[in-house]
């Protein structure tokens, strides 16, 4: 850091497996994703090319070339590898992951029907070809899943070898653990945690509001997803209280005499 401060909450140090965050990158062009990383590169930890956006981007071996100078791992939306699986082409997907170096791929159902064992049977086959994230939740506000629902398929997709499950959120931040109006559904959350380690879940949070409520249940090491690129330093500032809205969090509490 710049400074010295004392009572800095300790953050994980990289690569780190707990307290991660994780970009999503919607389209930045070449030179937005160098700047980007000019300044947040120390506190990025995985970078998301968005849904299907790796399908339309233009130069992308070039942009995932630029990530991978600052040792960053990349993967595609979980939407991309809906839209290979249900054109029946997951052993295309499988080949266009390896054809772009990609070796973290994320398993998710959340645009179509897929029957959960086979979901898991998914994960299970690439984890021989890298590291899964698998998102469980549904994109539609109007399917409510019920908490026994979410642990047991966070569980499922666990034990097929998924490093870390990752809660739905969308980009707004406003389905999944999320209502419509972007607050959080505690209850839903806290029974996730009565049987699901926190260290295995990454929080879609794109919301400032999300953000915290997750920094204050969980701690400045908790892992955060969908994070925009200008967002960046201004979290990793929240996660260790140099923000207003956690700035007493880690102070200690007692007055000098």
């Amino acid at each position: 850091m710049n400074f010295n401060l004392s009572q800095i909450p300790e953050r994980h140090q990289k690569p780190r497996t707990a307290g991660i965050t994780m970009v999503m990158d919607k389209g930045l062009s070449i030179e937005e994703a160098k700047n980007f990383l000019s300044v947040s590169y120390p506190h990025v930890d995985i970078i998301k090319l968005g849904f299907g956006t790796s399908y339309v981007t233009p130069n992308l071996r070039e942009k995932l070339e630029v990530y991978r100078s600052y040792d960053i791992p990349i993967y595609f939306g979980g939407t991309l590898f809906e839209a290979f699986l249900v054109r029946n082409q997951f052993d295309d997907y499988i080949q266009v992951c390896k054809d772009f170096g990609i070796s973290y791929m994320e398993v998710s159902d959340g645009s179509i029907t897929i029957p959960h064992a086979e979901k898991c049977g998914y994960i299970e086959k690439l984890t021989k070809h890298g590291t899964v994230l698998s998102e469980v939740g549904s994109k539609d506000a109007a399917h409510i899943i019920p908490p026994y629902k979410w642990i047991e398929q966070m569980s499922a997709e666990l034990a097929a070898g998924a490093t870390y499950v990752i809660a739905e959120a969308r980009e707004a931040g406003n389905v999944g653990i999320y209502r419509g109006s972007g607050e959080v559904r505690e209850g839903l959350v806290q029974e996730i945690l009565t049987q699901i380690p926190e260290e295995r879940i990454i929080w879609e949070a794109p919301q400032k509001a999300q953000q915290l409520y997750f920094i204050e249940l969980i701690g400045c090491n908790v892992n955060l997803g969908n994070i925009a690129p200008s967002e960046m330093i201004a979290l990793e500032a929240m996660r260790v209280g140099l923000r207003g809205d956690t700035f007493s969090m880690f102070l200690d509490k007692k007055q000098p005499a």
